[in-house]
């Protein structure tokens, strides 16, 4: 086990490189994904999607929510915090207010991927999410089983954002006590990592095409989360800037299995 601190090195080291200029969409382009990754098929449902903030179940994985819902397929979403966090006031007012503006965009924004049930908001503190994964994990084991859920999809546990790496620990805990497979989605890796990076399992990772109607949903999705997506301040550009969009944006979703 680490140390404290070692663990706070490890969180400012993994903020830094999320802060930092990211690897321009270009680069991955040139990559050429698509032709070097395997594909997968659009999974059987139920489904159920888990984000750490409002935005991160559309950003990794909303291409996919709505072409399964196209399809016929059951799809159940859960959010582990309101998001309260991303921008930089410090009064609990005003935190409140972004949680209630930040719930309010994902319901619209999980409007426009198709028709969903309401997502489970389980109102855990953002940024301290690894606090309180015990609780996370029994929040998804709840509705794992009242779903009947045949997959669990989750942030990635190597994303570096320390919320997004407990919620996919605990979806793989509560997954793993009900014998459900899990599929991992990035959301940051996008943006500290590059093409080849040793720190990415490129041998567990697949892609899904997009149809076209899919991609345009998740896109019009993507822009319901105007918290994200404005300037938080003078001189504080916004949380989700275009460079950063442009890894969601493409035509094929990406999980790690």
């Amino acid at each position: 086990m680490s140390s404290p601190k070692s663990a706070d090195a490890a969180r400012r080291a993994a903020a830094a490189a999320i802060e930092a200029r990211g690897t321009d969409e270009v680069e991955w382009v040139r990559a050429r994904l698509p032709d070097h990754l395997p594909t997968l098929a659009l999974p059987s449902g139920p489904v159920v999607v888990v984000a750490a903030h409002p935005d991160d179940e559309v950003l990794g994985f909303g291409g996919c929510i709505a072409a399964l819902l196209h399809g016929g397929v059951a799809v159940h979403t859960v959010c582990l915090t309101d998001g309260e966090a991303s921008h930089t006031a410090s009064q609990p007012a005003d935190r409140a207010l972004l949680a209630l503006r930040r719930r309010g965009e994902l319901a619209a924004a999980l409007g426009e991927l198709g028709g969903l049930p309401a997502p489970v908001h389980a109102g855990l503190p953002d940024t301290a999410l690894e606090e309180y994964e015990d609780q996370a994990c029994a929040v998804i084991d709840e509705v794992l089983v009242g779903t009947g859920a045949l997959l669990c999809v989750a942030p990635w546990e190597g994303d570096l954002h320390s919320d997004h790496e407990a919620a996919g620990r605990a979806a793989r805990c509560a997954a793993r006590d009900r014998f459900v497979p899990v599929w991992s989605y990035p959301v940051w890796m996008w943006h500290w990592a590059r093409p080849h990076d040793p720190r990415v399992p490129w041998h567990r990772t697949a892609m899904v095409a997009l149809p076209e109607a899919a991609a345009a949903r998740k896109k019009a999705a993507v822009a319901r989360f105007t918290s994200q997506l404005e300037s938080r301040g003078p001189g504080i550009g916004p949380v989700l800037p275009t460079a950063e969009i442009a890894h969601h944006t493409r035509a094929f979703e990406t999980v790690i299995r």
